[in-house]
């Protein structure tokens, strides 16, 4: 029997012909795989720097372990000037980048508005502050030798990454004081990178550097209460999105329950007609 040609196409057409409720669900988890998949590595890449010994490598953590411990013990020993040297050695040691349990030090927490005051003052700015904190207030604190400037830097690096994960060679050369990006990305690669702190791209041609991980410095006063709320505001969505993934996974196999049910349909009534054909012919 002649079919019109324009009328086959037109049956053919998708949008006469929509999707089985299979190629629906199958395609409702491929966008929601996805969007799950961008959404958690959104949040993991946040989540670099939140916390020092969940990123840094074994050996740095080890390390840093055994070095706060060796301080905060020296500090315990000491009281009042004394505790001028043991500040200035941990505040120049290449491996410490920690500092908070040394403020917490009741010998130390003692310097606080006492003729030695300063030098709690030297401990606040390597656990909390950067190089331009250093310059604005130099005037107040004791001049620091050349390894407590290169800590400095490396820390003022780290603070820099909490917050953005491109930064910038012209905003990295303004706040460490470096003239040239020669000078700039010989301190990332041998400084920084090489002393496990940070890992990153170099991106000559955009002038920047991409960070892909920076160990976390110590909390700032009044820090752990924003982190704390976002962490719950974190399990908040976790919590909502694996909701919304139960409600999908049941509206999918109540999906593939109905299409079971319409093909055995389908089949029974196939079967009436043939046999009811079947009589016909005999």
């Amino acid at each position: 029997m002649y079919q019109n040609q324009n009328s086959l196409k037109l049956s053919n057409h998708p949008s006469l012909n929509p999707p089985s409720p299979q190629r629906q669900t199958l395609a409702f988890f491929i966008f929601f795989s996805e969007f799950s998949i961008n959404f958690y590595n959104i949040l993991g890449f946040f989540c670099f720097g939140v916390c020092f010994g969940g990123f840094v490598k074994m050996d740095i953590e080890q390390k840093q372990a055994e070095l706060i411990d060796h301080f905060v013990k020296k500090a315990s020993a000491q009281k009042g000037s004394a505790l001028g040297a043991v500040i200035v050695e941990a505040t120049s040691h290449p491996s410490l980048f920690a500092f908070s349990e040394m403020l917490a030090v009741p010998s130390v927490a003692e310097l606080e508005g006492g003729e030695n005051s300063v030098y709690l003052e030297v401990l606040q700015l390597f656990a909390h502050g950067t190089w331009s904190n250093y310059k604005s207030n130099s005037g107040n604190l004791p001049q620091l030798v050349p390894d407590q400037l290169l800590k400095l830097k490396q820390l003022t690096v780290l603070t820099l990454a909490e917050t953005n994960k491109v930064l910038p060679y012209d905003q990295l050369m303004l706040e460490l004081d470096v003239t040239n990006v020669r000078e700039l990305e010989d301190f990332l690669i041998n400084e920084c990178m090489y002393a496990g702190i940070v890992r990153g791209k170099l991106d000559q041609l955009r002038r920047c550097f991409e960070v892909q991980f920076a160990a976390g410095r110590d909390l700032r006063p009044g820090q752990l209460g924003s982190m704390i709320q976002t962490l719950s505001n974190w399990l908040t969505t976790s919590d909502n999105l694996l909701i919304s993934i139960q409600e999908k996974i049941k509206w999918a196999d109540n999906m593939s329950e109905l299409d079971k049910k319409h093909r055995k349909e389908v089949e029974d009534r196939a079967e009436e007609v043939k046999k009811s054909l079947s009589i016909k012919v005999g």
